[in-house]
């Protein structure tokens, strides 16, 4: 009888445990969730930021002068990461020239958003390049 008294102690000192376990678990699993959604958001953001700048960078190929080649590759960016970018969105030419280049080269970045949905607004700067042919019998013409 000794031998059942003991187990049934036991037995009663193990409630609760599951409690404790879900308490200590339950923070870590959500903060791991957390870096998870972190991780996503910078990877969409490298996309979205990559895309805009090849999509400025097409944009500024086709047009006839610098100045204007510049103007549409800004636009063509803003439009591209206006629910991506946290503040302004900047372009930068690379390239060597325009009017006697074969390329156009941009630099696009700005500060992806966070996880301010969430309360924890970490702003992280992207930075995406691309290079696009101009056209050389479209220059001639103009």
């Amino acid at each position: 009888m000794r031998h059942d008294a003991g187990r049934t102690a036991l037995a009663g000192d193990d409630r609760g445990i599951s409690t404790v376990e879900v308490v200590i678990l339950a923070p870590v699993m959500i903060l791991f969730i957390l870096v998870l959604v972190a991780m996503g958001q910078l990877v969409d953001g490298r996309g979205a930021v990559d895309s805009a700048a090849r999509d400025a960078a097409r944009s500024g190929s086709l047009q006839w002068e610098a100045g204007t080649a510049m103007a549409e590759a800004r636009r063509a960016a803003e439009a591209d990461l206006s629910d991506v970018c946290a503040g302004p969105v900047e372009v930068r030419k690379t390239s060597a020239g325009f009017a006697d280049a074969d390329f156009f080269s941009v630099e696009v970045s700005c500060q992806v958003r966070g996880l301010a949905m969430l309360g924890l607004d970490v702003p992280k700067t992207l930075t995406g390049k691309a290079t696009s042919p101009l056209d050389p019998y479209k220059r001639k013409a103009g």
